[in-house]
Formats: C-alpha cells, structure tokens, sequence
C-alpha cells in the first residue's frame, strides 16, 4: 500500500481501531472514523481529533465517504453492524485491523488460531524464535494491536494470535506459518452455528501457498479433518498428544519430531500446567519447525519460558491452599481443561457473561473435580441450574466476596481456581481486569504477601 495519499474509514475506536487512527495518520493518510456508539467514546474521539482524524456519525457516513476509501473494521464490530453496510454501498473496500498490518509488515507471518490456547501458543512461539535469536514481535488477540507491531524495522518474523473475528475480515492476509490449535463451542452469540464459527477460524489459510505450512492438532477432529484436505495445498506439520505417528508427538517422555527421528524437548522441560498446555507446546515447536528454527534451541527456551498472566497463574499460597488466576479462560472447554490440570480438590469461582455456549459439560466436570463451586455474573444462576445439587454452590456478588468465601471452603492442599468459562464484561473491563481483581482479593487475605 502506498505511503502517502490514500484515505481510510476506521469503523469502531476501542483499541485497534485507536492504534489504525495513528499508524495511518503517521503514514500520511487521510481519515475518517466512525462509532455505533459515540456516548460511550468521548475521549476516543477527541484523542482522534487531535491527530487530525474527523468522526462522522453514523448517520452522516452516506455524506462524507467518496467510495474509494479503505474501511477498516475493528475485530469486535460484526460485518452486520451499520456502518460497515454503508461502507460496502458506497463501494468502499472492507478489510480488519489484521489485514491492515499484514499490508504494512516487512517480515514474515506466523499466525495462531482456536478456541482456547491461543496467546499461550503465540507467546511460547515468540519466545522460542527470539531464543533461537530472530528478532519477533506478537501481537495481534494478545498485548498491542496488529498493526502496531508490525513497525519495528529490522524484524525477522511477526506472531500472530488472530480471533475467529480477526479472520472473518481478511483479504489477501497470509501466514508462512498458520497453526491451527483446536474449534469448539464458542461465540456462538455471534455465529449462527459451529460450522460458520469453524469457518472463520479455516480462513487462516485462505491465501496460503505451496511454501506455506499448517500446523494442526490431529487430536481434534475439525481441526484434522480439515488439514488433511489442506495437504494437497500446503504443507502439514501434525501434532498429537496420543497418536505416535503424528509428525510431533509424545513418546515415553520426550517429545519428538518423528519424521526426523530426533528429540525436541523432554516434557520435564515444559514449564505449564495440564496436558493441554502439554498440546499447545507442541503446536508452537511444529510452528518454529516450520519456520526453520534449529531444535537445539528448543529445550532451553521452554525452560526460561514464564507462561502467560491470567492464564493457570499462581497468584498465592495461603495456609497451604493454592490461589490460581485462570481469568483467560473465557468457555467452557478452557475452563474443563483447567480443572483437569490438577489432582487436588478445587474451589472453583466460575461466571460472568455467557457467549451463548451450553454449559453441560462444564457442569459435568465441576461436579467431577470440585469440593465447591461459587458462581459470579449474569451466567451464575445458568452455572448453578448446570451443576444442579452434585456439588455445593453458592452465588457471592462480587470477586471479593467470591474469593472471601473460597477461602472458607478450601482446605489444606487444595487449590482455589478463577476459571470462569465467560466473558468479563458484565462486571469488569476485561478478562485481565477480572484476574486483576482475584489477585488483589487473594492478597488481602494475607495482608498483600505473596507466595
């Protein structure tokens, strides 16, 4: 894309579409933007006014595009949403955030997708490139906006994490390296079904080429069934926790390329919790495969790697009991497998707002590993109703009081979970303000020490 003289419609001012304001306004571009909902973006739009962007409501759109401008669409506006209609009728071009940056990047992409594990992925990918040496960036579903990070020069590849709402906005977007972790219910309050949402995540390789690769779980069945259709295109490095004939698979207790015959890691060399995070390291060691990082780096890396905030984090252990901040898990498979990563009777406070998923299974497993459950949020009654009377439960109004309460109920050796298989926005900004608030509710139950 050209540097100087292009004109662009920015649809919706939360953070990427703050971050796309100043990228184009420092390129030269002229810009326009737009809000469903200006009430609620007083200081966004001034900010943008001081960088020389206009805001047109809504209603003016039809008046102040030419056409030729270049719509674009932040992940949490749905193609359904007004101003995008007026956008595509006045002939403009809609793309994301995301295609955006992949316009703009100088260095190679390697994106990630899924339901659950993506910034664990995409953080262990980054940290493994830049252990073998190769200057990364990450961003994307995780940390900065896209297209804030792919501006650094110099850069020898670019991380990805891209949302099924990212892809679903793509148009010539390709990753040299797409991995592909795993689809189940999810956003469903967006999608009319799991096969339009599992169709947004396929986009990832919509654009690929021959010397592209697909990095999939051969442990989830959309997943697989749908790289194995890919293979004709592209290449296909496959990952399994159970199948040894997977490219990268577990064999007694390493991890092994298996097409090279050679040891990538021992698993007493991955730092993270659960056989999940076990899954997802192998997705992001077939990705740096992919990429041409030499093995040797590998088990090192994975040593010094520190996991995610709000993803299975030790908050404290107070009195013998374990505190965990797993704020990140935001459906229920995320919180399923969270339970399944530890053998102690758990606590577990659950809820917020629910994204249309059914809650059964969830209900299945808290009965299965939990000693109690304390539900929070618009879904608290809905989590109740799913854990009916196979394990006590109670409903706190707010974190403090959820986690007050679960320190009453845990006994030494247990662990006090937040793993709440929803959305945060019924009662706090984000999913980290949520873990935010567990920690500093753990904290003051010890007078602020930590573990």
């Amino acid at each position: 894309m050209s540097e100087v003289g292009e004109r662009a419609l920015v649809i919706g001012l939360g953070k990427s579409g703050l971050a796309v304001c100043e990228v184009l306004r420092e390129r030269g571009w002229e810009v326009l933007a737009t809000d469903e909902y200006p009430e609620r973006s007083a200081n966004a739009i001034a900010y943008v006014a001081s960088l020389g962007v206009e805001f047109v409501p809504t209603e003016r759109l039809h008046k102040a595009l030419l056409g030729s401008e270049v719509a674009v669409l932040s992940p949490g506006i749905p193609h359904s949403a007004q101003p995008v209609a007026i956008a595509w009728a006045m002939g403009c071009t809609v793309i994301g955030e995301a295609e955006l940056a992949w316009r703009f990047a100088t260095a190679p992409i390697l994106a990630v997708t899924g339901t659950k594990g993506k910034s664990t992925t995409s953080s262990l990918l980054a940290h493994l490139l830049r252990a073998a040496g190769k200057k990364t960036a990450l961003g994307g579903n995780i940390g900065d906006p896209l297209i804030r990070e792919i501006l650094p020069e110099g850069l020898d590849a670019i991380v990805a994490e891209l949302s099924s709402f990212q892809l679903e906005s793509i148009n010539r977007f390709r990753a040299r390296v797409a991995v592909l972790l795993n689809i189940s219910p999810d956003h469903l309050d967006r999608y009319g079904s799991m096969d339009e949402y599992a169709s947004a995540k396929y986009r990832i390789v919509e654009n690929s080429q021959a010397e592209d690769t697909l990095v999939a779980n051969r442990d989830d069945d959309r997943v697989w069934c749908f790289a194995k259709n890919c293979a004709a295109k592209i290449a296909v490095i496959d990952y399994s926790l159970v199948d040894p004939s997977a490219r990268i698979a577990t064999i007694d207790d390493k991890i092994v390329d298996t097409r090279a015959g050679k040891e990538l890691a021992a698993l007493s060399d991955v730092p993270l919790l659960g056989r999940h995070n076990l899954a997802n390291t192998m997705a992001a060691l077939g990705a740096a495969l992919a990429f041409g990082v030499d093995p040797q780096h590998f088990p090192a890396a994975l040593r010094s790697f520190t996991g995610m905030a709000h993803r299975l984090q030790l908050v404290a252990e107070i009195g013998g009991v374990r505190y965990v901040d797993d704020s990140k898990a935001t459906n229920p498979e995320a919180a399923i497998a969270a339970l399944e990563s530890f053998t102690q009777p758990i606590v577990a406070i659950v809820g917020g707002r629910a994204k249309g998923t059914e809650f059964g299974s969830l209900g299945d497993a808290l009965a299965k590993h939990a000693r109690a459950v304390l539900t929070i949020g618009e879904a608290a009654e809905e989590l109740r109703s799913a854990i009916a009377e196979r394990v006590p439960n109670e409903r706190p109004a707010t974190m403090a009081e959820a986690v007050a309460r679960a320190s009453e109920l845990a006994h030494e050796g247990d662990v006090v979970l937040l793993s709440p298989a929803c959305a945060s926005f019924d009662m706090f900004r984000s999913a980290e303000h949520r873990g935010d608030e567990f920690a500093a509710a753990v904290r003051a139950l010890s007078g602020g020490n930590r573990a």
